[in-house]
């Protein structure tokens, strides 16, 4: 933070991580799958599509509580009162950890060893040499998190909002509180604010903080995940349900975000 603290930031972007920095297709959203499917004995899987429908309503960020809600919804197309049934949260959790984590809590083993990453150190370099500020606000754990933008990616102690440390999107907590410690009394109160995500949450975080901090220029950047560009009209339905959403611009990859887009943003 140093470095770039004492260079002419320009513009100040944030990063959400799954979906933007790590492909969590074949991880988070495999560990969903494999949730939903045990707590309602083997008798439904949900598809990346089912989640991804869940995912539009824009208030399922958690993949545990979007787990449980799949399990919830589920029983109740077969004539259940969700209140009725004895789901115990905390077991949703240590299941879904059991496959994204693995089972042993010190050494991990699971889902999150695979993740493919979809950015790289360089670009994050270019960014910082051209006075743009950067950091990561996400859903994650600060576990899982740091062990992509760490372990994975080698930054040393990035800036980062997670899961323990704010409430989940589309609160703009977290988002506020990721820009200030960028800022850090560095920055005047007027720089402009990108935040790169994947999913409807995270534009719609983008609308509550532009209107938490109307002071500042909120702008929101899609990102399409992997699993949805297998086929074009798939793409393009996501693509478009994210400008709705707000995204002012969709990308294929987060890297797409050069810096030459960035000022054509502003």
């Amino acid at each position: 933070m140093t470095q770039q603290s004492q260079l002419l930031v320009s513009a100040i972007v944030v990063f959400d991580i799954d979906g933007v920095v790590r492909d969590v297709s074949n991880s988070y959203r495999r560990a969903i799958a494999d949730t939903v499917e045990h707590f309602t004995q083997g008798a439904y899987r949900p598809s990346l599509a089912d989640i991804d429908v869940l995912k539009s309503e824009g208030i399922w960020n958690n993949d545990w509580e979007a787990s449980q809600e799949l399990i919830y919804r589920y029983f109740e197309g077969q004539g259940q009162q969700r209140n009725s049934l004895a789901l115990d949260y905390q077991e949703i959790v240590r299941f879904f950890q059991s496959r994204y984590r693995g089972s042993d809590p010190e050494n991990w083993t699971g889902y999150i060893c695979n993740e493919p990453l979809l950015l790289q150190s360089h670009y994050l370099n270019e960014l910082s040499s051209v006075g743009i500020a950067w950091g990561f606000f996400s859903g994650a754990t600060r576990g899982s998190a740091n062990y992509v933008l760490e372990k994975r990616l080698g930054l040393q102690s990035p800036v980062l909002v997670a899961m323990e440390d704010a409430p989940s999107k589309p609160d703009p907590t977290g988002l506020i509180a990721t820009v200030q410690k960028l800022t850090n009394n560095f920055l005047d109160n007027c720089t402009s604010v990108v935040y790169v995500g994947d999913t409807v949450a995270d534009m719609y975080t983008v609308e509550k903080a532009r209107s938490l901090a109307p002071n500042r220029a909120w702008i929101g950047v899609g990102v399409l995940p992997p699993h949805v560009q297998a086929s074009r009209q798939r793409r393009d339905a996501y693509a478009q349900t994210l400008k709705v959403a707000g995204a002012k611009v969709v990308f294929d990859n987060v890297q797409e975000l050069t810096p030459r887009e960035i000022q054509k943003l502003l």
